[in-house]
Order: structure tokens, then sequence, then C-alpha cells
């Protein structure tokens, strides 16, 4: 008799709709493409219980971890690990997602193709890709800088570092119909974006290279970069300040998100340390956006 798979899961309950989001948002930002599919649902009582199926056995200290800095010592005390039936969870939970509008941008599904307006530039990702569908809010953050930036100014060198499922260096490659090169520490990822990127009719623009931080000749061959966008996390990002300021021409901007709110301050100031200076800073559903200039 054939036994039936299972799939591994995690559920703890939060206080409050805040600090759900939060942390659904921080387990969401941290999980590779497909690895985890996260949900939310609030309980009678006005709690809010937090599932997470995972498609392998996940590292229980990190998840508690970042129970811990989004939700709090008493959220992360509480969770319970557990298998479960298998079933494709991922796409389960974006099935009902919407397209995000996020400037001239439009991330969608393939189901939502013919919903694309002809004026907007339509990014499809794959359902069965968890992050870096548009939903997040800090790649809605990335893009809407992006957009921004792209109606007074037209970069040519362009890096996405960090990227992901390719969202960021797509839209940046449809916009410009110019090369960019987009890294990422792994290398799953990586071929993801390449996909997507020929799925979005941009192969032949994105270069994806797998690489820790800039530590690959690719960076110095096609450096230095008059718009660099980073949607990774706060400590990453507070580490790669001084590297990334190197591989900058004079005057480049840099779109970084990834980072709670509260966390901005630090990472400016690590930027504004090395020369770069703040031009703005969006909030959207707790995450910080920045867009900087070089000015050293």
């Amino acid at each position: 008799m054939t036994s039936i798979p299972s799939t591994y899961r995690a559920g703890f309950a939060v206080g409050e709709e805040t600090a759900a989001k939060l942390v659904v948002d921080m387990l969401t930002e941290v999980f590779f493409e497909g690895t985890a599919a996260v949900a939310a649902f609030e309980r009678p009582d006005g709690r809010w219980d937090v599932i997470v199926h995972f498609a392998d056995a996940p590292d229980q200290v990190l998840v508690r971890r970042l129970v811990t800095e989004a939700a709090g010592e008493q959220a992360a005390a509480t969770i319970v690990f557990d298998t479960v039936e298998a079933k494709d969870w991922v796409k389960a939970t974006l099935e009902d997602l919407v397209p995000v509008p996020a400037g001239r941008f439009v991330v969608h599904g393939h189901h939502d193709r013919a919903r694309v307006p002809p004026n907007k530039i339509g990014i499809e990702i794959e359902a069965a890709l968890a992050f870096g569908t548009g939903h997040h809010g800090t790649t809605r953050g990335c893009l809407l800088l992006l957009d921004h930036v792209l109606k007074a100014w037209r970069p040519r060198r362009v890096l996405d570092l960090g990227t992901g499922t390719g969202v960021l260096a797509i839209a940046a490659a449809r916009a410009l119909q110019e090369n960019v090169l987009a890294s990422d520490i792994d290398p799953v990822s990586v071929k993801v974006a390449q996909e997507n990127a020929r799925l979005n009719v941009s192969g032949h623009l994105v270069q994806a290279i797998s690489a820790t931080g800039f530590l690959a000749p690719q960076f110095a061959q096609q450096g230095p970069f008059d718009l660099v966008l980073a949607n990774i996390l706060a400590n990453p990002l507070r580490q790669l300040a001084t590297p990334m300021a190197r591989h900058l021409a004079p005057s480049a901007l840099v779109i970084l998100s990834g980072l709670l709110t509260p966390q901005a301050a630090s990472v400016i100031a690590a930027y504004r340390a090395r020369g770069l200076v703040p031009l703005r800073h969006l909030r959207i559903e707790g995450w910080s956006s920045l867009l900087l200039r070089n000015a050293g």
C-alpha cells in the first residue's frame, strides 16, 4: 500500500492584526520561492492564527527567531510544528490573488494575463512561486519607486541585487529595453529569475547570476551601476553598504527594501555614511522602501 505523502506545517497564534501581517510578511520575505505558503486567519476572539506549510522540513530555530522578531516571544512560544497530507499549498494560497498595480507595472498570474491594461507593463509570475509576486509590500514599494525614477531618468547600467523571482529586473528591462544584471545568493532563485525573464519576453535582456554580495566578476565588468535595486533584508543591506558604494556611478540611484519601517533609520545611516543621501521613503504595510542618491 502506497503511503500518503506529507508536508510540514507550523502554526501559532498572534494577538492582533498588525502583528499577524508583519509576521506573515517576514516569513514570506525570508523563505525562497515555492518553499513555503503562509496564511493568517482571524479567530472569533479577535486573535489571529498563522499557518505556514513547508515543502521540506523547516529550520525550527530560524522560524522561532523570525516570529520572535516580528511578533514577540509570546507568539513564538505558541509555535507547533507537525506534518499534514501533502498539497500544493503555495498554488492554493495564491490562486485567488488579484493583479497588483504599481505605477506603470502590473504584476499578475497566468490566469489574469487578459486583465492587464494595454497601457501598462504586465509582469507575469507563475502561481507556484510564493515570494516576489508583487503582493508583498516590499516588492510593490520597489516597483513604485522604480516607476518614479523612470519618469525623469533613463539609467543604462542596472543591477537587481537579491533578485528572487526576478520581478524587479524584469520590470527594469521591460521599461528601459536595456540589459539588466540580476544576482542572488540562491542558485534556485537564479534559475527561477531567468525562466521568468524568458516568460516575460526579456530573457535576452536579463542576465541572472549566482553570487554572494558583490563577489563575482560580472559586477566589476558591468559596473559602475547607474541604478541598483536591492530588495533583501535590513542586516544584509547594512553589510552591503560599503561594497555597493564602490560599484556605483556618480549620482547613481539606489532602491532598497526588505526592511521593517523601524529598521529604516539604521539602514539610511549606513548608506549616508558612504555618501548616499535619502530622497524618498515609502511605507507600505509596515515595510519601508527607500530611494537614495550617490552624492559621494
